[in-house]
């Protein structure tokens, strides 16, 4: 189905709040197609978050004020001393669950207008709305007409009976408030939610990966995230609780030194998979709570190795049991692209090859051609892709789906009502 795009000369902000890092881009749209050119763009080490949720409420704020001011000082001249109000802002993927439904609706011989398909989501909306959660995405995978399934655009086309198969998304609702609060207190308004890995998949995926169909794997420092994405429409996504975070952790621990130098080393060192010559590459090693470097402390690479190779092991482990207990294994195929500050550890290509048994690439964002270098890598994938959802997929946003069901004249109201109850 065709959607219009969000007029030129649009501005968006996108802001994406994760365990390791904040990151802030303003983009203006520049076509008719969707395309955006980026503005402004700033990051910050995230503060007060743990596990993408808001635990300290004044670390987070400024956090978030640091990251937003550096996007905005970047784009002044072209915000003409505007301070930035509305922003697109990401949902982890751990706080989300995705739920599919059928609905059904009476055409009686009429052809099927955009009003059909927009009352059929509304419905699906009120059928799976939960008072402890928040609707976050409404998401028609595809259409059936008289039980002639897979119909991706059933506009004008006739029948009796329509059936409209719909992936809505669903956001916990008391860490939502909390981030809604403190994002609040940085004097911005949030005007459109995406699900992290959501945004993540329409920033790297090419439109055949998206249409034939792949699993795009997120690896954050707090948690791994996939989507499973067929005929250019996301149909599940789900989440483990296990991220490159924990990798540095057990570095940390395995070879008592502090986080940060434990981070340092797995950026210049690690690597998933053990290759032949580590055994003699020694690295150096500050031990925990010592100043005296005269003595240095050298441990192997390929003790190193021993220890990330496991955890990381593990976590495409846990993804590909949820891929395979999940009712959508059958559309998952052959193609993964991972993305993500994670992904760019040494040899984790090649690990998930093996193990998840697929055709694997490492994916950054594609859809903007403007991104500065600084913010071009994986670990931007989510907050470059939060800009996409917004100027191509704002007709995925609930409050959408409802006011577009609620709209029309009163003749096709009562036309509507007619076809669904005689």
């Amino acid at each position: 189905m065709k959607f219009n795009h969000k007029p030129k000369g649009t501005l968006v902000a996108a802001l994406d709040i994760g365990t390791h890092k904040i990151a802030c881009l303003i983009g203006r749209v520049i076509d008719d197609e969707g395309g955006v050119e980026v503005l402004g763009a700033g990051y910050q080490a995230a503060k007060g978050i743990k596990g993408g949720v808001i635990v300290d409420l004044e670390l987070a704020d400024h956090s978030i004020r640091q990251a937003v001011h550096a996007a905005e000082k970047m784009a002044a001249s072209e915000m003409r001393g505007y301070p930035l109000r509305d922003v697109i802002v990401n949902v982890p993927t751990t706080q989300t669950q995705s739920e599919s439904l059928e609905i059904s609706l009476q055409i009686s011989g009429q052809a099927v207008t955009q009003h059909d398909i927009d009352q059929a989501l509304s419905k699906a909306q009120n059928q799976i709305m939960q008072a402890d959660k928040e609707m976050v995405h409404t998401i028609m995978v595809n259409c059936g007409i008289d039980g002639v399934n897979g119909i991706d655009d059933p506009i004008n086309m006739t029948g009796q009976n329509l059936n409209v198969l719909v992936n809505a998304v669903l956001s916990e609702l008391t860490p939502l408030q909390n981030l809604t609060n403190c994002i609040e207190r940085s004097h911005l308004d949030i005007i459109c939610l995406c699900s992290s890995v959501y945004a993540s998949g329409l920033s790297c995926l090419v439109e055949d990966e998206m249409n034939l169909g792949c699993t795009v794997i997120d690896m954050g420092a707090g948690s791994t995230s996939f989507a499973i994405f067929v005929a250019g429409k996301l149909i599940h996504q789900d989440s483990i609780p296990i991220g490159s975070g924990h990798v540095t952790s057990d570095i940390a621990n395995g070879l008592n030194c502090s986080l940060s130098d434990a981070e340092r080393i797995k950026t210049l060192y690690g690597s998933a998979m053990l290759g032949a010559s580590d055994e003699n590459e020694l690295i150096d090693v500050q031990k925990l709570g010592e100043t005296d470097t005269s003595s240095p402390n050298h441990v192997s690479r390929a003790l190193l190795i021993g220890i990330i190779q496991p955890r990381i092991e593990e976590i495409l482990e846990m993804v590909q049991a949820k891929l395979e207990d999940s009712k959508f294994k059958e559309y998952v195929g052959r193609k993964v692209v991972l993305t993500g500050g994670g992904s760019q550890l040494a040899g984790l290509r090649e690990l998930s090859k093996l193990i998840l048994d697929k055709q694997v690439r490492l994916g950054r964002p594609i859809r903007i051609s403007s991104l500065p270098d600084a913010v071009s890598g994986p670990n931007f994938s989510a907050v470059s892709g939060l800009l996409s959802y917004y100027v191509s997929h704002s007709h995925e946003m609930p409050t959408e789906v409802s006011a577009k069901a609620d709209s029309g004249s009163l003749l096709s109201r009562v036309a509507n009502w007619w076809k669904e109850n005689w």
